[in-house]
């Protein structure tokens, strides 16, 4: 594995730093990972018709993260294939391309989310339900029949979508290892859960395609909830589109440094 680069390392010491940052105004407790969190009220991703929503958010929730465990693979990841990226493109390159996808990411999951929203909204209004009551309601300033509706299992992507949050660097990382596939598709990967190397252009397509169809059919691996299986998608989307763009047109090989 190579010597760690200049922009991933100040990428690992800025997450780090909003870890512990997070941590510290959270009491450096376990529920320092929820929206009760001022800082992560400020800083993670709302959906955008939330009133908890900020134009900066689409860029500060891919340094946030939701526990040690969700920092550590990411970070681990970032720094396992982020250096060889940044080593054939330039640490300015590289940067480009990792706020693209993430900021791709987010694209991705809330567009996702605005369809479930919007199609939610749509069965409210047919029913005779105004916007404003609705709106009312989600904010808690509204007690009326709709409230046992919203809370029923058919309108769960409808709340899910308004209420979600999204913190974590894997939109980026999944363009990451996207591109790292893309550029060295016969590369062994040995992984702690497979017991044998397997090449990149088989492991990557294959992680994509679970998380489609997990985010696809609602479910989620080992049980665990909460996983914004669009936005992994969407990263790994933007880092195949923008890594396709540059071979074609041969920019891999320009250094912006």
């Amino acid at each position: 594995m190579m010597n760690i680069t200049e922009t991933v390392k100040q990428l690992l010491i800025i997450n780090v730093l909003f870890f512990v940052g997070t941590l510290a105004v959270g009491g450096f407790s376990p529920d320092s990972f929820n929206p009760n969190n001022p800082a992560y009220r400020l800083l993670a991703l709302y959906f955008p018709e939330n009133s908890g929503f900020q134009y900066w958010q689409p860029l500060t929730h891919m340094f946030m993260h939701g526990g040690f465990m969700h920092i550590f693979f990411n970070m681990f990841a970032l720094y396992s294939f982020g250096s060889a990226l940044e080593h054939f493109w330039g640490g300015k390159k590289f940067l480009f391309f990792y706020i693209s996808c993430g900021l791709g990411a987010a694209l991705i999951h809330t567009g996702i989310n605005y369809y479930y929203f919007q199609e939610g909204m749509k069965t409210l209004l047919e029913q005779g339900f105004s916007q404003a009551e609705v709106f009312a309601v989600l904010n808690g300033k509204g007690n009326s029949a709709i409230g046992p509706i919203l809370n029923s299992p058919e309108f769960g992507d409808f709340i899910s979508s308004y209420f979600g949050t999204v913190v974590g660097a894997s939109g980026a990382i999944y363009g990451i290892i996207v591109a790292f596939a893309f550029m060295f598709p016969n590369a062994e990967l040995a992984l702690m859960f497979i017991p044998i190397p397997i090449k990149a252009k088989y492991f990557v397509p294959g992680l994509v395609a679970v998380d489609l169809y997990l985010g696809v059919s609602g479910q989620s691996l080992f049980g665990g909830p909460g996983i914004a299986h669009f936005a992994h998608v969407g990263g790994a989307l933007f880092g195949f589109l923008i890594s396709w763009y540059w071979k074609k047109n041969q920019f891999d090989n320009t250094r912006w440094n």
